[in-house]
């Protein structure tokens, strides 16, 4: 396995090549298939429309780290949206565990859940079209992230593209519409930067494309209040990590002026856990190094998931 190289630049989702992925199985409609027969229909709604949610998870130690939080997130999108997802939550463990246990996999791997509205009788935006049940693909891989981002740290871009407010499409469901996101990575990385910043529809900081955004000022660590933002998973374990771990947190409203100015900043993610920010629109954050709070954050992170999802006896 050899880290990738493929740019100058690397982001929070720089992995470790890993050719086991060649021939993984890939869950589809309770079938588990080769990667090259994994195929769902032209007229899925999730393909024509982007009419569907998701989750990402890891595995550690043969355990879904989390699992409950991310399924209560994709039941919630999935109410949102009125959609079906047509199995309980014992039923999509089971299918996880299906899919993890057909791969032999057992940690270092990353674990994307999909379900979309299903397929639909002629290509229209009209949900009652999609009559025939919904589509749930598990795409489980293994993964180890690259060590190069969390050691270097990252360079982030501040971006034109807003999170939108909850009448425009609620910025807290996770859902298969990722356009706005993917327009803001394209300006950030044609910037020259790894991820973009996001502010919300009052010119305050909010979010990155694909991760949630901190600062470290004086000993306190500050996000965004959350209201324009995924409700991520690692992100409010690190607010709670920090409420037990006597570190001042606070979810407020904050400037690009507060962000500029920071100690330190970081990004947190499933994937990822903690990255360090050393840049922000050409702006060195600190002294340009990942900082001593965002490590201590990571450590008591580390330990929180050996806790969680310990060594199998």
């Amino acid at each position: 396995m050899t880290s990738r190289s493929d740019n100058s630049h690397f982001g929070t989702h720089s992995t470790v090549e890993d050719s086991r992925n060649e021939s993984i199985m890939i869950y589809v409609n309770g079938e588990l298939l080769p990667r090259d027969q994994a195929k769902v229909s032209v007229y899925d709604s999730g393909f024509m429309l982007g009419d569907g949610v998701w989750e990402g998870m890891r595995l550690h130690n043969g355990k879904f780290l989390f699992a409950d939080l991310h399924l209560d997130r994709l039941f919630d999108g999935a109410r949102a949206i009125d959609l079906d997802i047509g199995k309980t939550r014992e039923e999509l463990l089971a299918a996880l565990k299906q899919t993890v246990d057909a791969n032999g996999m057992q940690d270092g791997v990353h674990v994307r859940l999909m379900v979309t509205r299903g397929p639909k009788r002629t290509p229209f935006q009209d949900p009652r079209l999609s009559d025939s049940g919904p589509t749930i693909v598990i795409i489980a891989e293994f993964k180890t992230a690259s060590t190069e981002p969390v050691e270097k740290g990252i360079r982030m871009y501040t971006v034109h593209v807003r999170r939108g407010a909850p009448d425009v499409q609620d910025p807290k469901l996770n859902s298969h519409s990722k356009l706005n996101c993917i327009t803001a990575m394209i300006q950030a990385y044609k910037a020259g930067c790894d991820e973009a910043l996001m502010l919300d529809p009052h010119g305050f900081v909010s979010t990155g494309n694909s991760v949630n955004f901190f600062i470290v000022r004086k000993g306190e660590v500050w996000t965004s209040t959350g209201d324009y933002c995924m409700p991520g998973i690692t992100r409010a374990k690190v607010i709670e990590l920090c409420m037990n771990n006597d570190i001042p947190v606070f979810q407020r409203n904050f400037s690009l002026h507060d962000a500029y100015s920071a100690d330190e900043a970081f990004v947190t993610g499933t994937f990822g856990a903690q990255v360090p920010v050393i840049e922000l629109d050409g702006r060195v954050i600190g002294d340009g190094r990942p900082g001593d709070m965002t490590r201590r954050i990571r450590r008591l992170y580390e330990e929180l998931i050996a806790r969680e999802c310990p060594p199998a006896d």
